[in-house]
């Protein structure tokens, strides 16, 4: 084509407008496309780092609610333990003492 170059009245030629103002919307577009992407990384990211705290926290209540359950269940059953075994030797410290006291009792009759 050979051609013609119109010039606008500013002195710029049509061409060099047209370049001008795809260079502007080519810079605008890849703005608004950087700024998307980078709202949508920015999303992943903290979706990602959320998950992953959530479970890090998951796993700190579960450990501290196991020590604290286990701690509760040791004292539990020590105390029932104690309790038994306290019962236990208070019949046979009872037994024993009635014992020895029979005893005394018949051969003082005797």
């Amino acid at each position: 084509m050979g051609g013609r170059t119109y010039v606008r009245t500013d002195g710029q030629t049509v061409g060099q407008t047209d370049r001008h103002t795809d260079r502007q919307t080519d810079r605008q577009t890849d703005r608004q496309t950087d700024r998307q992407t980078d709202r949508q990384t920015d999303r992943q990211t903290d979706r990602q780092t959320d998950r992953q705290t959530d479970r890090q926290t998951d796993r700190q209540t579960d450990r501290q609610t196991d020590r604290q359950t286990d701690r509760q269940t040791d004292r539990q059953t020590d105390r029932q333990t104690d309790r038994q075994t306290d019962r236990q030797t208070d019949r046979q410290t009872d037994r024993q003492t009635d014992r020895q006291t029979d005893r005394q009792t018949d051969r003082q009759t005797d």
